[in-house]
């Protein structure tokens, strides 16, 4: 893989920190901004709003602006947002900040997707993207647990100041090894903005989006109420929320490096294996929360579980939307991203039911088995992806 690609995914991982980071630092922002935890949670829903909007709204903005400083000026405005989250005393202007960096987010992860489809052969997009989403692994396995760590030591802001500098090297790394490209419409010679959408009007694209939505649903529904579950159910002392939180970063890069070498030519067998053991995997987490040893093993597979199917979903996105080369990682985005803001509210509904702090595990294997409902009698056409530039267009 060429060495561009990693540098992208140096800057995804700064952001992969930030958009996961809320799951240990939940219960301290509610404390100090005097709000429930439930309605903190909302932030992460705010920022996966933010993503949804901005990815179509600025793929389509930026589809001719030059790649390189488009992709750092995306990475700064990230950075701003959170420099301002870490000062301001106001959940209404932290509510605002992430909903602005979910929109540079979404701007650099459009851009930063179609960029990275780009630099490898055609057949090779799903090596590529699993490249692209180990920056949000490794941010999983290390950036978050850190967070965590920083923000039970020196509070939650020092987390928000620590995504901010990391921003910095991502930018220059970024600006150094991106090499100088018009966008990616004008360098393609692509089709027009309206063919581009007119996409979304195909039913295999929107199939693989909407499973791409739920699978990301029931993942965002259970992590970003994890650390309850450690610390309420299971018993155990705050530090190890990051125990919890390494573990399940491990598993998904375990399931994204599996799924980087599967879902171009086997994608079906990912979601045939892959699918109902994550299904059976929420109910069995729930069942089993208050025992650390069983908690901790399951929160691992799980992980594994959740992005191999879901990356691999995604890259499902990728080749359903060849025919919109500049707008195509803006689908994928808003299908991951739908998903991330859908979840959560879902589980914030269910903490005041009587299975409290579980009801968000519960909630999560609802979202897999509905997703596996729509995928079974469909399985065919969503495995269905030729590895070639122009991928067969039929319809259902």
């Amino acid at each position: 893989m060429p060495l561009p690609l990693y540098l992208l995914a140096l800057a995804v991982f700064a952001m992969g920190t930030s958009e996961f980071m809320l799951a240990g630092l939940l219960p301290d922002i509610a404390s100090e901004l005097d709000v429930s935890v439930g309605t903190a949670g909302v932030l992460t829903s705010a920022f996966a709003i933010g993503m949804v909007v901005g990815a179509p709204l600025v793929a389509a903005l930026a589809r001719n602006w030059p790649r390189r400083s488009t992709l750092a000026g995306f990475i700064l405005a990230f950075a701003a947002a959170h420099i301002v989250g870490a000062l301001t005393t106001s959940f209404s202007v932290l509510f605002a900040t992430r909903v602005v960096a979910a929109l540079a987010n979404a701007g650099f992860l459009a851009v930063a997707l179609t960029t990275a489809a780009t630099l490898v052969s055609p057949d090779k997009k799903g090596r590529a993207l699993a490249v692209l989403l180990s920056g949000t692994t490794v941010a999983t396995i290390g950036g978050v647990p850190a967070g965590a760590v920083l923000g039970t030591l020196l509070g939650w802001r020092a987390t928000f100041w620590a995504v901010a500098a990391l921003c910095l090297p991502a930018a220059l790394g970024v600006l150094k090894g991106i090499p100088t490209g018009r966008g990616q419409a004008e360098a393609t010679g692509g089709p027009a903005l309206r063919a581009e959408l007119a996409q979304l009007t195909r039913p295999r694209l929107l199939l693989v989006m909407l499973l791409g939505a739920l699978v990301n649903a029931a993942t965002f529904a259970s992590f970003t109420f994890l650390a309850p579950v450690v610390t309420d159910t299971a018993g155990l002392d705050e530090l190890w929320i990051s125990v919890a939180l390494v573990l399940f970063g491990a598993g998904s890069s375990v399931g994204v490096a599996v799924a980087g070498r599967l879902s171009d030519q086997r994608p079906g067998l990912v979601i045939a294996v892959g699918g109902p053991l994550l299904l059976l995997g929420w109910p069995a987490l729930a069942m089993l929360a208050h025992q650390p040893v069983a908690l901790f093993a399951l929160v691992f597979v799980q992980g594994a579980l959740s992005f191999a199917l879901g990356s691999t979903l995604i890259t499902r996105v990728l080749y359903q939307a060849a025919g919109a080369p500049a707008m195509a990682g803006s689908y994928a985005t808003a299908a991951l991203n739908i998903g991330a803001a859908a979840g959560p509210l879902i589980a914030a509904t269910t903490l005041s039911t009587a299975v409290g702090t579980l009801g968000p595990l519960w909630a999560s294997g609802l979202l897999v088995a509905a997703a596996l409902l729509i995928a079974f009698p469909l399985r065919t056409v969503v495995a269905t992806g030729r590895t070639s530039a122009a991928p067969k267009r039929t319809s259902l």
